[in-house]
């Protein structure tokens, strides 16, 4: 299962879209705090996310409490940042790969990035566009990661998917 990690998000609507996807998708999201915005239960019914039940959340208070939890989240990290050398195409993600997003405003931490330099990618864009919507950006990762695995429990379903013939 992919792990999504958004690191002291801030905009209530771009984590909502994230975990719309994350439903969607069957990953797992993970929320590091300090959070600008309220996940309670009852803040979630105001909003109106009828699809949070389908969302596994886990909140973590910081990311070496996220890393005490979650040790294997170390082995198979991909970090989304603008400052990376490489694009995301040139990363070979697993069904179980961890991809971190840092804050609308500062993106990650910078000796976190530096610590995982080899694990950095980012989408490719022109010079002068300063980012992505940090929900399209978790949409295009988590979408070539599930691409890369042959989209696992995702296929063949829908309306106009074929139903298997009776034996």
């Amino acid at each position: 299962m992919l792990q999504i990690v958004l690191v002291e998000p801030e905009i209530p609507p771009n984590c909502g879209n994230i975990a719309r996807t994350c439903a969607a998708t069957g990953s797992r999201l993970h929320l590091v705090e300090p959070l600008g915005f309220d996940v309670s239960d009852r803040a979630v019914k105001r909003a109106g996310l009828d699809y949070w039940h389908l969302v596994e959340v886990e909140v973590h208070p910081d990311l070496p409490a996220l890393f005490r939890k979650y040790p294997q989240a170390g082995e198979d990290l991909w970090l989304a940042t603008t400052k990376a050398p490489k694009d995301y195409t040139q990363a070979a993600f697993s069904p179980d790969s961890w991809l971190f997003f840092g804050k609308e405003t500062a993106g990650l931490p910078l000796d976190f990035r530096e610590r995982h330099r080899e694990r950095c990618v980012r989408i490719p864009m022109a010079d002068a566009a300063r980012s992505l919507n940090l929900a399209n950006s978790a949409a295009i990762l988590i979408y070539e990661a599930l691409r890369q695995n042959g989209f696992p429990g995702l296929l063949g379903v829908g309306e106009m998917a074929e139903i298997p013939a009776e034996s």
